[in-house]
């Protein structure tokens, strides 16, 4: 696990990675509406479970952290930023990040959520693990508050958060 050193004082949010615009929107989100200054947010990035000498995936992964690290220390340069890479495929996934985040004692996890198309709709009717059950399980399970952030539209604005309470509820900001 690669993490940067912690910070001390304010919240902690957490704010999982990956290589689609789901993440960037969720972690625009977080910026822009969860953390204060001297919040701390960890960026978490799950792995496959790498095979000897599988370098490449753990490059990459470390790459898109430090990029997202770079943009958050760009917007938001009062926030202190931590990362760490967790390996987990599959079922793992989702208990893995919930893992995560009562390790890292945050009392926010952030998801990107991609729309649901109607092939998604049937790959989960049908029984497949997709990535909407990972986001599903992270908020039903996690200890602290978990929202899924998905962009509503890039040409209105707006955000489409669900929670425990409220699914695709619209804020308009």
């Amino acid at each position: 696990m690669l993490k940067a050193e912690s910070s001390k004082g304010g919240n902690r949010a957490m704010v999982v990675v990956e290589s689609g615009l789901e993440s960037k929107d969720a972690l625009h989100w977080a910026l822009s509406h969860a953390v204060q200054s001297h919040d701390t947010i960890v960026l978490l990035h799950v792995t496959k479970p790498s095979k000897q000498g599988a370098t490449c995936t753990t490059n990459r992964a470390y790459e898109l952290l430090c990029s997202m690290k770079e943009l958050c220390e760009t917007r938001r340069p009062e926030v202190q930023v931590e990362i760490a890479v967790v390996e987990g495929k599959g079922k793992e996934k989702g208990p893995r990040i919930v893992k995560e985040a009562k390790q890292q004692r945050v009392s926010l996890l952030v998801l990107g959520q991609k729309k649901q198309s109607m092939v998604r709709l049937w790959t989960v009717c049908r029984g497949r693990r997709t990535r909407s059950r990972v986001v599903e399980h992270c908020i039903q399970i996690a200890n602290c508050i978990t929202i899924a952030v998905r962009r509503k539209s890039r040409k209105y604005g707006g955000y489409l958060i669900t929670t425990k309470r409220h699914k695709n509820f619209w804020l308009l900001a």
